[in-house]
């Protein structure tokens, strides 16, 4: 059979199974954009290897194994009841317990827990640790919300995961809108109705079986991941301009390791805007805005006020001149047209360091100018990476310290790298990263669901 022939035959088979796939997810389009992208690195791979299509691996990949939906009453401080809805999507335990985090934000759906939950399939595969994929949430805002109130909420989002997770079985971290806090009131909440003490949250705090190097780990491996593209082509981070948006946890130690390793963070934005110093932030800076959005939980607009060589513009920043991108918000923050606005501006690499920030037109742009493309199930591993290693350290109870994890980190984020480049390597042009990634993560989790039969 002609290559050609063979072409026309996988994206026949391509369509009729994303055909299916729509059909059975209406209205979910997070979730059904996300199979596409991987299924279409997938099935050009498996063309050849019939046992993965007399097993229908991809059609039952594409099936979460369990999905909950739950009601979430909880009183605000005016004593009203208030009723959001919660969920937890375990999708794949073929290679480990469902590990993923909880995301607590008005667009919490269905669709994006599912669309996160497949992710973090391949994401977790990648990083070699035992670890299945998951994802949960609830539609609440944390934001505005009082500590008593975030606490309430808490326990009674708790009350009812409670009787689905545990340390064999789901292990949940934090998401947006849920860090250190809202982590240690559904620990708390957890402890208090098993009396258990056991690994069953990661991301906690330190005083609680929590792991250091984890409020970093998720920035600090997409700058690692970065840094290992440039250096495969021959280039490297140092002197930088870096794009970055988001203002949390993974966009502000994002721009600390670029700082780190000699690059220049130029942006950081929240939903109101962006800050862009044409200098590059320095630590100082980069700290001040730590404390403005994880403590006094306020505008990346201050940050104008406060240094003189910061401008504060309003949409996001990817019309900004620099040499790479490393979107760290969220998904969808990066349109086609976006995408050629970087490319003109001369960006030569991106790292998705958001969960499928970048939106399938700016994917195809990017891949098609030959822009080194780092994929979110590789660039932001190395957080849940360091979640799996908070469980091996919560299993042996044991506390590993900093430069060993930094050592562990810096090393899994390279083999993910590497395995990228194995499946990923042509000699026409860079790495295609996007293929690498979705492959890696396949095989192995494909071959354990085949070793387990039909289930």
């Amino acid at each position: 059979m002609s290559k050609t022939h063979s072409g026309t035959k996988t994206q026949e088979y391509l369509e009729r199974y994303m055909e299916g796939v729509t059909k059975r997810n209406p209205g979910q389009p997070e979730f059904v954009q996300a199979v596409y992208e991987v299924a279409s690195t997938i099935f050009p791979y498996i063309a050849d290897k019939p046992q993965y299509h007399e097993s229908q691996i991809l059609e039952r990949m594409a099936e979460p194994e369990r999905v909950i939906s739950f009601r979430v009453p909880w009183t605000d401080d005016n004593g009203n009841i208030r009723t959001n809805r919660g969920w937890r999507v375990q999708f794949n335990s073929a290679i480990g317990p469902y590990k993923g985090g909880l995301r607590f934000h008005p667009s919490v759906n269905e669709s994006i827990l599912k669309f996160l939950g497949f992710e973090q399939t391949f994401k977790n595969s990648l990083t070699g640790l035992p670890m299945g994929g998951g994802k949960g949430g609830a539609n609440f805002n944390p934001k505005g919300k009082s500590d008593n109130e975030v606490m309430r909420f808490c326990q009674s989002f708790m009350s009812e995961l409670v009787r689905h997770i545990g340390p064999d079985t789901d292990v949940p971290a934090g998401d947006i809108g849920v860090g250190g806090r809202e982590i240690g009131y559904m620990f708390g909440q957890y402890k208090r109705m098993t009396n258990s003490f056991v690994g069953v949250l990661t991301g906690k705090g330190l005083e609680f079986g929590g792991s250091k190097m984890r409020t970093e780990a998720t920035g600090y491996g997409a700058i690692f991941f970065l840094r290992n593209m440039l250096v495969q082509h021959k280039d490297t981070i140092e002197g930088k301009k870096v794009l970055i948006s988001g203002s949390g946890n993974v966009a502000t130690h994002a721009a600390e390791k670029c700082l780190q390793l000699g690059a220049l963070p130029l942006t950081l934005s929240d939903s109101g805007g962006f800050v862009h110093c044409s200098d590059g932030f320095t630590q100082e800076q980069i700290d001040w805005i730590k404390d403005l959005k994880g403590v006094r939980r306020g505008r990346i607009s201050e940050a104008a006020d406060e240094f003189s060589n910061v401008t504060f513009h309003e949409g996001r920043p990817w019309n900004v001149e620099a040499d790479c991108a490393v979107p760290s918000a969220t998904q969808n923050e990066v349109n086609a047209e976006e995408a050629a606005a970087m490319i003109k501006n001369g960006v030569k690499a991106i790292a998705e360091a958001a969960n499928m920030p970048c939106e399938q037109g700016a994917v195809d742009a990017f891949m098609d100018a030959k822009v080194l493309f780092g994929p979110a199930k590789a660039v932001n591993a190395g957080g849940v990476g360091v979640s799996g290693l908070e469980m091996s350290q919560n299993s042996a109870r044991i506390s590993w310290d900093e430069d060993e994890l930094r050592r562990l980190l810096e090393n899994m984020m390279r083999d993910i790298h590497d395995s990228c480049v194995e499946f990923g390597g042509n000699s026409e042009g860079p790495i295609n990263y996007l293929a690498g990634s979705n492959i890696a993560g396949f095989v192995k989790v494909a071959d354990a669901m085949m070793s387990y039969g039909h289930v």
